[in-house]
């Protein structure tokens, strides 16, 4: 697994060289079209964008992604690999990177495209809520009638808020049951019926 982290194209590169390599290649309007992040829009600077990606690991770890898969062509990873951090992932010995791919803003409304497609089809193949356990008449009754969430159902799902309703529902209701206590006071004048 080292040798093949060896082969990253991010192993040992610094994240000042990665921003320097990318903004040389593209300019600071195209990836700001590709990545969507606001360091590379406003008041763009190596300085900033680097100060800005080293406090914030999901744009970091975006930019790697696009300097792996965009920039150095590297083949996509598995789902196994694609788990771990950019920097971590390996590649076979021998796979070199190859030329950097040729992005427009034409090019890049493009792929935005094809991915939201893919995003889109993607979701409506998934299962929704509860359809994945079968035809209970039970569910589909309650779904039907549009009471199908748990919190109004009247369902005890065990969490601590609806025990601490039970418990104030069930003094509530001792109070109402037993007529020897007394009764609050509904004058709003002596509001504590004293």
């Amino acid at each position: 697994m080292i040798e093949e982290q060896q082969n990253n194209p991010l192993h040992g590169l610094k994240l000042e060289t990665m921003i320097t390599e990318l903004v040389d290649c593209y300019g600071w309007k195209i990836l700001y079209a590709a990545l969507k992040l606001e360091c590379l829009n406003l008041n763009p600077s190596i300085e900033s964008c680097q100060k800005f990606l080293k406090k914030t690991e999901w744009a970091r770890e975006k930019v790697e992604n696009f300097y792996l898969y965009r920039f150095k062509r590297m083949p996509k990873a598995n789902a196994e690999q694609y788990e771990l951090k950019p920097r971590e992932r390996g590649f076979a010995a021998g796979i070199q990177p190859r030329k950097p791919m040729v992005l427009t803003f034409e090019s890049i409304a493009k792929m935005q495209q094809q991915a939201h497609a893919e995003f889109e089809a993607a979701r409506a193949a998934k299962p929704k809520f509860n359809q994945s356990r079968g035809a209970d008449s039970r569910n589909s009754n309650s779904r039907s009638s549009g009471s199908g969430n748990r919190k109004n159902s009247g369902f005890d799902n065990g969490t601590s808020e609806s025990r601490a309703r039970d418990r104030y529902d069930s003094g509530r209701d001792d109070f109402e049951r037993d007529p020897s206590k007394p009764k609050p006071s509904t004058d709003p004048n002596n509001p504590w019926g004293k």
